[in-house]
């Protein structure tokens, strides 16, 4: 049974192979005694490739995480567009983290100027306009595409191949020293990454549950005095 202390992931795709995949990339991340429960949307597309996709899913999402409130600590949505957050700030006090959000500043933590591995051309414009909504697009060193759908990352050796060859242009052409996974599609490929680059690679899910719980942990919200 689902305790009363539980940080939920809300996948708004419809793949069970991603939120498996956010689930291995978690792991790590239970030591903290905090439960992690991972969902994935029924409803939602197999992937998230545009901002349309991700704007058909914010109903759902909010409807997801308004069933579990009661049992909620606090929620993370592992898509990277972030659709919904701040609708579901609007719908909860409990603590609310977007990955996009979360992984972006997580690398500049890690790094001067950070640099984006994307699925698509079509999702960079939408990542472009959140860089810029938070004011921190002048540390961005670029935004570069696999041109991989999400279905597309399920070859292991395709994905990786050409993650390692378009984190190498981020860092030797356009200056990036830190790199952000820019799909919760990608979890698993964050330590070959990282070995085959040498530089920090920040996976959103991973950053976005490192937020989220010390603000469970001292009861810090977006909205004070409310429960």
């Amino acid at each position: 049974m689902t305790t009363a202390k539980t940080l939920y992931v809300i996948n708004p795709n419809a793949s069970v192979a991603v939120t498996r995949g956010i689930e291995q990339a978690l792991e790590p991340l239970s030591v903290f005694g905090t439960p992690i429960r991972c969902m994935t949307n029924p409803d939602g597309p197999q992937g998230i490739e545009s901002q349309r996709q991700a704007d058909l899913t914010i109903p759902q999402t909010l409807a997801m995480a308004d069933n579990v409130e009661d049992t909620a600590a606090a929620y993370v949505i592992a898509c990277f567009g972030d659709p919904g957050l701040h609708a579901l700030r609007d719908q909860t006090a409990k603590p609310v983290l977007g990955i996009q959000e979360s992984a972006v500043m997580t690398a500049m933590t890690l790094g001067q100027r950070f640099g984006i591995i994307a699925i698509l051309p079509n999702s960079i414009p939408r990542h472009i306009r959140a860089l810029g909504a938070m004011a921190v697009a002048q540390r961005c060193a670029g935004d570069r595409a696999l041109n991989l759908g999400v279905a597309d990352l399920a070859s292991d050796d395709t994905t990786l191949t050409r993650m390692i060859d378009v984190g190498r242009t981020l860092r030797d052409d356009d200056g990036a020293d830190v790199l952000i996974m820019g799909c919760a599609g990608m979890a698993r490929f964050r330590a070959p990454l990282e070995s085959a680059l040498n530089v920090p690679v920040v996976e959103p899910c991973q950053a976005a549950v490192a937020m989220a719980l010390p603000r469970i942990a001292l009861a810090q919200t977006h909205r004070v005095g409310e429960p």
